[in-house]
């Protein structure tokens, strides 16, 4: 989600060519097309055909909307990470840019997820990563968004076990790396947990709040199943007027699913905690 130059509030979602939507005060939210309504043909070789795009990255920049965005099937490292322009962010609006980085299975990571995190140095970076050895970060050219080097840095990983999802965000001397442990897409049985680490580095290490390394399993949990709020995940963050906002998605005891917002706090060490 990205707050729009006019003050109101554009979000991408996994879906039909990537799903929109729109609001003006963040609380109620309307349909507003696809990215690609003329579909994706580049993606489908990543996707088996399917028309399921997932996990878009959505940011404003330089006076343009960049959308990073998945293409995989379930299970599976034959993934894509693509990035799109548009200057309104409007469905149908959208310039497909090309590839960003794909993977295959000779490779011990998943191209999904995709995160774009710009330091305060002006400094471009791309986190991404699910399962497999878990959360990784390349280094883009801000002029094209594409890559600018070869080097695959590592942040963090659980053993080859359930890690993605990444997002960076940055306050005062901290680089905070908000990930989702556990397992999403389940409905109600969902076990997504949103958890986070920091560094006074942007390509890390990170550590939690008991200094235990991300890239050892390490995570201090930010929100989790509660009542009827099951599976809390894929989380983005984005400052507004208010506070600093965590949107993510969740299942209800009906298995349906839905779109979470909390606001985020911090305390007196600087750790982030949701409300």
């Amino acid at each position: 989600m990205v707050k729009t130059p006019a003050g109101g509030y554009l979000a991408a979602y996994t879906g039909a060519n990537i799903q929109l939507k729109t609001s003006a005060d963040r609380t109620t939210f309307r349909n507003a097309g696809a990215v690609f309504p003329g579909g994706a043909s580049w993606t489908t070789a990543y996707t088996g055909g399917s028309n399921q795009l997932w996990a878009p990255d959505l940011s404003y920049r330089n006076g343009r909307y960049y959308l990073y965005y998945s293409a995989s099937t379930f299970g599976s490292n034959r993934s894509a990470i693509f990035l799109a322009t548009s200057t309104t962010g409007a469905s149908g609006s959208w310039t497909n840019q090309g590839l960003v980085i794909e993977t295959s299975s000779s490779n011990d990571y998943n191209a999904i997820d995709p995160n774009l995190f710009v330091d305060p140095q002006g400094r471009w970076w791309l986190t991404f990563g699910s399962f497999w050895s878990g959360i990784k970060m390349v280094a883009l050219n801000p002029s094209t968004g594409k890559r600018s080097d070869t080097t695959v840095r590592s942040l963090a990983g659980r053993g080859g076990g359930a890690i993605e999802a990444p997002y960076l965000t940055q306050r005062g001397s901290y680089y905070y790396l908000w990930v989702s442990f556990d397992l999403c897409c389940r409905g109600a049985s969902s076990t997504y947990r949103v958890m986070v680490g920091r560094s006074t580095s942007v390509t890390g290490p990170f550590v939690d709040r008991n200094g235990v390394a991300m890239t050892a399993g390490g995570g201090t949990e930010m929100l989790a199943s509660h009542g009827s709020i099951h599976g809390p995940g894929h989380q983005a963050v984005f400052t507004d007027t208010d506070a600093d906002v965590l949107v993510y998605h969740y299942y209800a005891d009906s298995g349906a699913s839905y779109l979470g917002i909390n606001l985020i706090g911090y305390d007196s060490a600087g750790w982030p905690y949701v409300y």
